[in-house]
């Protein structure tokens, strides 16, 4: 089965060293010049001390055909609009599309793809990129898969071999669901962490910031309408604990000088708050914020 990538990213790159141990795979890059480094080292994909060197072809995305059984596209939200026009533009109908985003604002772009089944997914694992062919695994987790569009049995096979190499893809069976459930997650940890500039796991260990925590889910509980916020919350305090040493993607968004997915995150929220004419206190601050990080970054460059 040949598999696609698009995104050379961390999770793009994590993604890629994994499935090659079982596919065909095809690297989409942003620029040609990431393509011939890749392909000349290879991809490095750490695990604590232990390295290891997986070979993946890579090409830029502008050579992408949507030829591939399945393609995952590995970008962020932000990036989502440019790889739209490309499929659109595709001279035939890709199979089988999988995107993994952070946030849900890329949903309603979705609708009018063409493609013959559309999946999204959210990612637990912990990775960061090392630089242009290097990745590091930081914590184990899943792949958590849904249909969007067209049919399930589209993922099935690759699911059960993607499981079977150590590498869970779990399916589904409401998106939306799966998509709110990582959407509470981020909402709280990415912004408070990146704000504050702390690892996962103080968010818990200090009182203060934990007061912080607790106010913002319940205003996040309140726009979405949670059934079971107390379990909501459980989870959100799980995944802080297993992800404790972890620095979130948003504070390493902005460490390094790169845009963030807060609208796609909180910018969500502030939609849903405003088509039920909720407030949005706490949302819109910390949403201020991170966009005000973000100036000042621009304004250095």
């Amino acid at each position: 089965m040949k598999i696609g990538i698009i995104g050379a990213g961390s999770i793009g790159l994590l993604v890629a060293s994994y499935l090659s141990n079982a596919f065909s795979v095809t690297l989409y890059t942003k620029t040609s010049e990431q393509a011939e480094i890749i392909n000349q080292h290879g991809i490095y994909l750490q695990e604590g001390s232990v390295q290891r060197k997986v070979s993946v072809r890579a090409l830029p995305i502008s050579k992408w055909a949507g030829i591939e059984e399945i393609t995952i596209i590995a970008v962020k939200q932000y990036q989502i609009h440019s790889i739209i026009n490309q499929i659109i533009s595709l001279k035939m109908i890709p199979q089988t599309l999988l995107f993994l985003q952070n946030g849900m604002s890329h949903l309603t772009l979705l609708k009018n793809i063409p493609a013959t089944n559309i999946f999204v997914g959210s990612v637990e694992h912990g990775a960061s990129k090392v630089n242009t062919y290097t990745v590091s695994h930081n914590g184990k987790g899943a792949i958590n898969v849904a249909l969007y569009k067209g049919n399930v049995d589209g993922i099935k096979e690759f699911a059960e071999v993607c499981t079977s190499i150590r590498f869970p893809m779990t399916l589904k069976d409401d998106y939306y669901t799966m998509l709110i459930n990582k959407l509470i997650t981020n909402a709280i940890i990415n912004p408070l962490t990146a704000i504050l500039q702390v690892n996962n796991g103080e968010l818990i260990k200090n009182t203060f910031y934990f007061a912080a925590v607790k106010k913002l889910f319940l205003e996040i509980s309140f726009i979405l309408n949670l059934e079971d916020p107390i379990k909501r919350f459980r989870d959100v305090l799980r995944i802080c604990k297993k992800t404790g040493d972890n620095r979130s993607s948003m504070l390493k968004d902005l460490e390094a000088g790169r845009r963030t997915e807060i609208d796609a995150i909180l910018g969500f929220l502030i939609e849903e708050a405003q088509l039920q004419q909720k407030t949005a206190t706490n949302i819109e601050s910390y949403y201020y914020l991170i966009k005000g990080k973000e100036k000042d970054w621009r304004s250095s460059n």
